[in-house]
Formats: structure tokens, sequence, C-alpha cells
């Protein structure tokens, strides 16, 4: 009798572990991407999240009291490198007004997740917001070469899953019964993007940054999801 062969993964060749991301800057258009810290950040950040309580509803941790709280948290987390927290600064304001962390970082398979993701109501659905995130994924595909970058939320956090699928990210199911949080269960919607639809991606959010695609209003003139959603 014949041996019966197995289905295999397509080859890998000349995979190597990749570099765990750096502690420093990124530039855009509208914004930076800066390692989060509290003497640079935490009193833009806390006032920019002043009434959005719905901010923190999906977070792992509450709404801070005050700004000294805000300040010990953001010192703590600092401190770590994954999650690896980083602030998105408007260039227009010079202002704090989000974060976002790389985190769960694999770099024997090249993998990384964005998440801890805290937009303050200025920075959701904006040209600084969009670009944080493709300053991200630059950093994740172009600078290390990861295979895979992941968007993970709560599976009820439909502004989140909204958010995903506009930037690209492909839903790929449900982790049922994956996370207990403040007391309540979570079931996990997971997203991603990986390396051989990164370049395609890269071209449409460039031409949807482009200052160009904007009015003197700000107006968008073609919007990131017709981009994405495109034929090439």
């Amino acid at each position: 009798m014949q041996p019966v062969e197995s289905p295999l993964g397509f080859p890998v060749p000349r995979w190597t572990a990749r570099q765990a991301p750096p502690r420093t800057a990124m530039e855009g258009i509208y914004c930076w991407v800066e390692p989060l810290a509290a003497d640079r950040h935490a009193e833009a950040l806390f006032a920019s999240y002043a009434g959005a309580p719905e901010n923190w509803t999906y977070l792992a941790q509450e709404p801070p009291s005050d700004l000294s709280a805000y300040r010990s948290w953001i010192e703590m987390v600092a401190a770590g490198s994954d999650p690896l927290f980083h602030a998105v600064v408007e260039k227009e304001s010079g202002r704090a007004v989000g974060v976002a962390a790389l985190m769960r970082i694999d770099i024997a398979n090249g993998v990384i997740e964005v998440g801890n993701i805290n937009y303050a109501p200025a920075l959701k659905r904006s040209r600084a917001g969009t670009e944080a995130i493709f300053l991200l994924a630059r950093r994740v595909f172009d600078e290390l070469g990861y295979r895979r970058f992941e968007w993970k939320c709560d599976s009820l956090n439909a502004p989140s899953r909204r958010a995903a699928q506009r930037y690209g990210f492909t839903f790929e199911g449900i982790f049922r019964q994956a996370v207990v949080y403040k007391g309540r269960n979570r079931d996990t919607a997971w997203f991603s993007i990986i390396d051989r639809e990164w370049p395609r991606l890269k071209e449409r959010y460039t031409r949807w940054l482009d200052p160009a695609n904007f009015d003197a209003d700000g107006r968008q003139r073609m919007s990131l999801g017709a981009l994405l959603g495109a034929d090439a």
C-alpha cells in the first residue's frame, strides 16, 4: 500500500525570527506615533477623554478617577515592552489624543497585534487616527518584516469591528468565551492583515492620506473604504 501524503503548508524559505519593535517615533503627514510617556502625554490624553466614558467600556481598565491615577497607569504600562504602548499626537494641535499598543509580539512566527486602542472622540474617523494605524502597519511589515498583523476586540464592540474592516483587516471568526474581564464574558472577534496583502493596502492608504484627497474643508474626495475595496 502506498503511503498517503498529508497536505502541507506552503514553504517559507529562509525564514528567521524578527526583531522586536523599537521604541522610536513614527512620523506621518497628520500625526506622530511615539512611545507613551506620562510626562509628555498624560495631561493631554486625560483631557481628551473627558466626557467620553464609553471609551472605557471594552477596555480592561476602568476610567481613571483623576489625572494622578491616569499618570500612574501610564507610568506602569510605559515601562513594559509587550504591550508596547504608543501615543498618537496630532500634528495640527501638538496634543496627544489617543493610545494604541503593539502587543502579543511573536518574533519567532512574525505575528503582532495592535490593541489597547483608545481614541479620543476628536481622533475617531479622522485622518490622524487612520494614519496612526497605517504607520503601525508600515512598521510591522516594512520595517520589521512580520508576516501577520492582528486586530482583536470584544465581539459586541461594533465600532471596533467596523474600524477593523474599514482599515482593511479581514474578519476571521469568533473565539467563544475567550476572556473574562470586568466580571463579564468576552467572545473575541479576530481580524488580520497578512504580508502578501500589505503592498496593495499600503498603496490605497497612501492614496487616501494624500492631502489632495481632501478639499479645503477637510472633506474626503474618496473614502478609504472605497479605495480598499477597489480592484487593483
